[in-house]
């Protein structure tokens, strides 16, 4: 298998931490982690080594001089023994007749349990073996001798330095120390960012929060401020838009409404033409009110925690009054974070349009996961076809001659706000499907 540069980094970045926390924690982790294995590598593979040969080499050299002795003169060895636990602080025992058994590997930690058998290796000319577990706190080094085994128990402490177990323990201690206030002193970094970026996308979805407190780093700080300053401009140009689109659909409409006056004030004009000629000018007054609404937005209004089944069922019964077949299946608890007029706007739109195109209408609606809920709007008409689904989204796109092109383009704006999408789907069974996502 081909193992290219490409896919080591595909492969470190499924390794490393997604979050900015973890990626941090890891950047200081790695360095420690680093010097405090170099550290232990110089003791432990050095200092630690010489010292562990030295102990070994003379407790070896006190066993194979005691073993010497007692082959010597074999019938002083009671008095040997006496003689050298007392000075070498053994304790020796001799089991006459007795053979060497077979003994488990030794689990003694360090490089202690190699070196003991190599310098008892070198020091004794007959067979032996190391008991490092059948009493606590005791090695028992078992000696064969030619008519019994000769068992001597050294003191563990003997062959280890304290300063083995300080200096892990002050490794583990120091590290986990610095680990901590790493971790403390990220976590603070990192809660300032979540706050800007959970600000952004509440801000992005309408809901005005107000501003947020700068903390953190300064560059953190900075980007807050930096924030905030943009949060006061949108308000302003929002605020400036909707001031402008007031005064202008003031001024559309006054003329309309004079055209009116001065028709019905005309009696020579036959009744039908004067009922175009109104109907002409409603026409106009509803589309200057569409295109209106769909410059102005829904910025206004704040989102609020909203019950969507009883939502849905307005709408259904609006669009069932307007002479729609139309069906509805919800949850009877189903609440979300939203702005309640404009999403009634959006699936008025979606509903009508479905309204236009098929005779029956099945909306339901449910929770997709933990944190996102869908609303599915299905009709029994013509369906869009997927290359121009896309494209209706838009505003002026309409495959309705009739039609301003802005009811899908206005719906998808407001889903957006709230941080959700709309998708045109194939209906199963025949029709188009319009499938809302929001967050809850």
């Amino acid at each position: 298998m081909k193992f290219d540069g490409f896919g080591a980094e595909r492969v470190a970045r499924k390794l490393l931490p997604r979050g900015l926390f973890g990626r941090s924690l890891l950047i200081v982790l790695i360095p420690l982690v680093l010097v405090q294995g170099v550290a232990l590598q110089i003791f432990y593979g050095n200092h630690l080594d010489v010292l562990s040969r030295r102990l070994a080499g003379g407790v070896a050299g006190e066993v194979a001089f005691m073993v010497g002795e007692i082959d010597r003169d074999p019938a002083a060895r009671g008095v040997t023994i006496q003689e050298t636990d007392r000075y070498f602080q053994f304790q020796t025992r001799f089991l006459p007749g007795e053979v060497l058994r077979h003994l488990p590997p030794p689990d003694a930690p360090g490089p202690v349990d190699t070196d003991l058998a190599h310098a008892l290796a070198q020091g004794l000319s007959r067979p032996f073996n190391v008991a490092w577990n059948e009493v606590p706190g005791i090695i028992v080094i078992n000696v064969q001798m030619p008519d019994g085994v000769l068992g001597i128990q050294v003191p563990r402490k003997r062959l280890y330095i304290g300063t083995y177990y300080v200096f892990l323990v002050w490794v583990v201690g120091t590290s986990s120390l610095l680990l901590g206030v790493a971790a403390l002193f990220l976590r603070t970094q990192v809660r300032a960012i979540r706050r800007l970026a959970a600000a952004a996308e509440d801000f992005g979805m309408g809901r005005d929060t107000g501003p947020i407190r700068p903390e953190g780093a300064t560059e953190v700080r900075r980007a807050a401020a930096a924030f905030n300053r943009m949060q006061d401009r949108v308000r302003r140009f929002l605020a400036q838009r909707t001031t402008m689109l007031a005064g202008v659909s003031h001024d559309l409409r006054t003329p309309l409404t004079r055209l009116r006056l001065a028709l019905a004030m005309q009696p020579q004009i036959p009744p039908q033409d004067l009922a175009d000629m109104t109907g002409d000018i409603e026409d106009m007054e509803r589309l200057i009110g569409i295109y209106l609404n769909f410059a102005r937005g829904e910025g206004g209004e704040q989102p609020v925690l909203t019950e969507i089944a009883p939502l849905l069922e307005e709408i259904c019964a609006a669009a069932r009054r307007a002479g729609g077949q139309v069906s509805l299946t919800t949850p009877e608890r189903l609440a979300a974070t939203i702005r309640p007029e404009a999403l009634r706007r959006a699936l008025t739109n979606l509903i009508d349009n479905a309204r236009r195109h098929g005779s029956q209408i099945w909306v339901s609606a449910g929770l997709t996961g933990p944190r996102s809920l869908q609303i599915l709007i299905d009709d029994d008409g013509p369906g869009i076809p997927a290359a121009k689904r896309e494209t209706l989204l838009k505003p002026f796109e309409s495959d309705d001659p009739a039609g301003t092109g802005l009811g899908l383009a206005i719906a998808n704006d407001i889903v957006i706000a709230h941080g959700g999408a709309i998708r045109l789907l194939d209906r199963p069974g025949g029709g188009l499907r319009a499938a809302i996502e929001l967050p809850v």
